[in-house]
């Protein structure tokens, strides 16, 4: 890094810890505090009630208060991340950032504690004195051999989980490393000799956690700054001493000859091409000392070009970062109670780890990670932080076995359900679209995606297959389709998994032009211009395909605009017959919003800019079915800038007729209008404009007189309220068409398949 770069760089991580407020942490309030009533439960009298049931029974502290997911990360600044002996005021913005990441990964509310201590014993009393506030403790850069001192004492009188990330999570996520590494090199982690340069914290418990898995202590040659690590040599304590020789072997030069694996948790250079060279065949290189590891990755592989190598840097393959792990065993732990982190919870996160990198990358991961090959192998050992699989998979292991091994003070009823509850979390559409995928599973509906070639399309095809819902149809050209799947890491075949239909030479050809030709000859298309479009429009091959019923619905839209697409499905699809006596024909386009507080459906996002009366009201029909698909009951607002009557504008009259409209029909779900949107969701508002509305509670469905506020109201709630949108769903065309948005997700493609893959009969 050049000198300009590294300045800038600096400058910006101080401007980053500054502005615009000082550190990187709040505390938010969980509980409404905005009347007297809720200062009244909140503080005293209220508050005395909880205070009395804890007082009765100490457990009910985890019911009354935030105890249970709130996690004390304690330093006292001795062994700050390559920075050293920094203290412990000069550590708080590493606890900050640890703190941040136990919320952002885990949903764990961490409070950095920085202790102005350095007697093991004296630090382990304060740490013990915090056990009412906190249902785990998190120590953190503290240095050897205190830190053993410190968790060991600790450990033995406090009755919650006191884990040392250092030592712990570092063992883990090299132990998952190692686990993937040996698998990749065909060798048993019993048979390897291990060289282990670093007597720290972190080295003694990589090498702790890999012999209680199987490594075996004779065959592990420790060093450290004295050198070989053996009996009767000054310096090398009970931690140490476990991996003492004999004797003085020799040096590591020497000893380092048929070595399977070097773990380097040192410094910069200890590790040089010559010694590389000796090492036994398909070499394991964990070189994790930071910032300069104990031998560049480009040097190793120059004279051993077999070499398995990780780092602790974010700039090589196969990074070591303890964010794989702490998160995940904390929130396990702290959700069904545990009294200690115990080494079967630990293995079993290593167990999840690994595995995790061994399946297919997600496409979560793959769009964070943009450029990178995430499939696993030599330079994917280890899952990427930003795989939202590590919280469901991760926690639920470490749970379950904390259950087994009777640690579990709450044991979890049903740990499919919990783990359920912790995909959905990160996987925010997760819970509103269950529903739609055990629908989607009743059947077997052929979908057929317009922009097979699309890597987010080919990902949505592998889930779908995966998880049961559909048979995916995709077209493109072959030869794409399989470069772009080997180069994603995906495990699907084309023409086996699913079928490809190719533009270019698709057999069926000369029929698809001509079903084309026959439906709109009367409409200005050619049979040269049939021709052409059946070769380079898959919108409208796809929806020919649908005609056709060689498939039951399509997707299309991951690129384009939303009625350049919709033209062609409706020429091949409006006016079919909708099986329920009517004729398919595009109402509108709803869109659901998940948000903090719930879901919220918007329409019409797409197709009527300005829409009839009876076009509102069509639209509020549909999207009260499409809603109930979901397992919820529709509450409809008609919006306008007229509350109620106020005006007399021309969106004011639309929606009133709409709402007429709706009365003569007996429409069967809740609606009111016309009002403006803070009227719909605020019920006490509500009802001091209009006690009379037949609307109960807050509405869920919002339904625009024109296009353009629907639309902007989509888009503002997923840009400054952090929404997600699901869909749209186009409405009115008997589930056989579905057009996304180009900035739609792979999820978000799975989503729209499982509503496309549904069979008619659970949502007419």
């Amino acid at each position: 890094m050049s000198q300009q770069k590294d300045d800038a760089l600096k400058e910006a991580a101080l401007q980053y810890h500054e502005l615009p407020t000082p550190g990187k942490l709040s505390i938010r309030v969980t509980k409404p505090m905005a009347t007297q009533r809720d200062l009244s439960l909140a503080y005293s009298p209220g508050v005395a009630e909880a205070c009395l049931r804890i007082a009765e029974t100490e457990d009910d502290v985890f019911r009354y208060t935030g105890k249970g997911n709130r996690v004390a990360i304690i330093t006292n600044g001795t062994a700050v991340l390559g920075l050293g002996d920094i203290g412990p005021a000069a550590s708080k913005p590493v606890m900050e950032g640890k703190v941040a990441l136990f919320k952002k990964f885990a949903d764990i509310d961490g409070f950095d504690i920085e202790v102005n201590e350095t007697d093991p014993v004296k630090l382990a009393e304060i740490v013990i004195a915090l056990e009412p506030t906190f249902g785990a403790v998190n120590l953190e850069d503290i240095k050897a051999p205190e830190c053993f001192e410190v968790e060991r004492i600790c450990k033995q009188r406090m009755g919650i989980p006191v884990f040392h990330d250092d030592q712990h999570g570092t063992a883990i996520v090299v132990s998952a490393a190692a686990v993937n590494a040996l698998l990749l090199a065909d060798k048993k982690l019993e048979d390897v000799k291990m060289i282990s340069v670093g007597g720290g914290a972190a080295g003694i418990a990589c090498l702790n956690l890999l012999c209680d898995m199987g490594l075996k202590r004779e065959n592990v040659w420790l060093f450290d700054r004295g050198g070989l690590v053996y009996r009767g040599r000054d310096g090398v304590d009970a931690t140490k001493g476990r991996y003492a020789r004999e004797s003085d072997d020799g040096a590591l030069e020497d000893l380092i000859e048929g070595a399977d694996m070097f773990l380097g948790l040192s410094g910069p250079g200890v590790l040089e091409p010559g010694m590389v060279k000796k090492m036994a065949r398909d070499p394991i290189i964990f070189a994790l000392a930071n910032p300069t590891p104990e031998i560049w990755p480009d040097a190793a592989t120059k004279v051993r070009p077999d070499a398995i190598i990780a780092t602790g840097r974010s700039d090589y393959p196969n990074q070591v970062n303890n964010v794989l792990c702490f998160p995940f065993i904390f929130r396990g732990a702290l959700d069904v109670g545990a009294t200690e982190i115990n080494e079967a919870m630990k293995i079993a996160c290593v167990t999840a780890l690994a595995e995790l990198a061994r399946e297919t990358s997600s496409a979560e991961v793959a769009s964070v990670y943009r450029g990178e090959r995430i499939v696993f192998g030599r330079e994917y050992l280890i899952p990427k932080p930003f795989d939202l699989r590590l919280l469901g998979q991760v926690a639920s292991s470490v749970a379950r076995v904390a259950m087994e091994t009777g640690v579990a003070r709450r044991p979890l009823a049903d740990l499919e359900a919990y783990r359920a509850r912790l995909d959905s979390s990160v996987f925010r559409s997760a819970m509103l679209m269950k529903p739609v995928f055990e629908a989607a599973r009743s059947g077997s509906r052929k979908i057929v995606f317009a922009e097979g070639e699309d890597e987010r399309v080919l990902r949505t095809a592998q889930s779908m297959l995966q998880e049961g819902i559909d048979r995916p149809v995709l077209i493109g050209r072959p030869e794409v389709i399989a470069h772009r799947i080997e180069r994603a890491g995906l495990t699907v075949t084309p023409g086996e998994d699913f079928e490809v239909c190719d533009p270019t030479d698709d057999p069926r050809y000369r029929e698809y032009w001509e079903t084309y030709h026959r439906r709109l000859e009367r409409k200005g298309i050619t049979p040269e211009l049939a021709r052409t479009i059946m070769r380079t429009n898959t919108t409208a091959i796809a929806a020919v395909m649908v005609h056709r019923g060689e498939a039951d619905s399509m997707i299309c839209g991951t690129f384009g605009q939303y009625l350049w697409h919709l033209k062609y499905v409706s020429q091949m699809l409006e006016g079919l017959p909708d099986g329920s006596g009517g004729e398919l024909s595009p109402i509108g386009a709803l869109s659901p919003v998940i948000l903090d507080q719930g879901v919220i459906f918007i329409g019409d996002t797409q197709l009527n800019h300005a829409p009839s009366a009876e076009q509102i009201a069509e639209t509020a029909i549909a999207a009260a079915r499409h809603i109930r698909r979901f397992g919820i009951e529709p509450k409809v607002a008609l919006l306008s800038h007229s509350v109620f009557g106020s005006l007399e504008s021309d969106s004011a009259r639309r929606v009133r007729r709409a709402l007429e409209i709706l009365d003569a029909g007996g429409a069967d779900f809740e609606y009111e209008g016309e009002m403006h949107a803070d009227h719909a969701l605020d019920p006490e508002l509500r009802q001091r404009i209009f006690p009379n509305s037949r609307l109960e509670g807050a509405a869920n469905c919002l339904i625009f007189a024109n296009v353009d506020a629907a639309s902007g109201s989509r888009n503002i709630l997923k840009q400054l309220a952090n929404g997600l949108e699901v869909g749209p769903i186009l409405m009115g065309m008997g589930n056989k068409a579905h057009i996304v948005s180009p900035s739609v997700t792979a999820r978000g493609l799975l989503n729209i398949a499982a509503l496309a893959g549904t069979p008619v009969q659970h949502y007419a």
